[in-house]
């Protein structure tokens, strides 16, 4: 059993979602295709493929539908964490009664073979350039939501839980000070950890590489990792 991770897909496969992504760089063209074609060179079924995010441009449940489809008929177990534009996610357990290989991770975690997946949405953390008041609401409360995934995992798992740790936000401001996203995650020993949302060669530095205080950090966006899913080392 392998552990896989990617962001940022960015689906629109329902016909009255129109969001071609092609117009973000050359980078996006025929993106869904090479997810899938990568995706399925890869990923076997007793696999589990971690999504970090901006899963569907999809407004309503309704309009996701399609892409959420598309992602279940691919091989393996998938474990979806929200992402900014992911509007159509709404009620956790309507959510997963959806589909049998395919779980919503919120305020808790998912255990494949004995690892523990914990994240959350992630927001902009202080210190950003552009970091409000209304945004400390946001960032406080998803702070929140990855301290109740990682303590379910430290109960499940134990001390010496093994535990993967996903954000869709880049979980440091650009300055790659800490916040409390990444004292989460060095206080629950966590390795790993991988994050989404940065699009373009020009943004991708904006994001935090490398260790910090005892956690290594990559960017896993879409377009960063050519739509290649990446196999987890633990």
């Amino acid at each position: 059993m392998s552990i896989y991770i990617i962001g940022d897909p960015h689906l629109s496969f329902d016909p009255l979602v129109d969001k071609p992504m092609d117009v973000f760089g050359e980078e996006w063209k025929d993106h869904a295709s090479r997810l899938e074609e990568a995706w399925r060179s890869l990923v076997m079924p007793e696999d589990t493929v971690i999504v970090a995010g901006d899963i569907s441009w999809g407004l309503r449940l309704q309009e996701a539908m399609a892409d959420l489809e598309w992602i279940s008929a691919l091989p393996g177990k998938k474990v979806m964490i929200k992402g900014n534009h992911d509007l159509w996610w709404a009620g956790i357990g309507k959510l997963n009664a959806l589909f049998d290989d395919i779980h919503f991770l919120q305020n808790e975690c998912y255990e494949a073979e004995g690892v523990y997946i914990c994240g959350s949405r992630g927001w902009t953390c202080p210190g950003s350039d552009d970091f409000t008041e209304a945004d400390r609401k946001i960032y406080d409360r998803e702070v929140l939501r990855l301290g109740y995934s990682l303590e379910a995992a430290r109960k499940a798992g134990g001390d010496d839980a093994v535990i993967i740790g996903v954000t869709h936000y880049p979980p440091t401001n650009e300055k790659k000070q800490p916040s409390g996203f990444t004292e989460l995650f060095s206080r629950y020993g966590v390795r790993k950890a991988y994050y989404g949302h940065l699009h373009g060669k020009h943004n991708y530095k904006r994001g935090i590489s490398g260790v910090l205080n005892g956690t290594e950090y990559r960017l896993i966006s879409g377009d960063s990792v050519g739509f290649v899913p990446q196999k987890i080392e633990l």
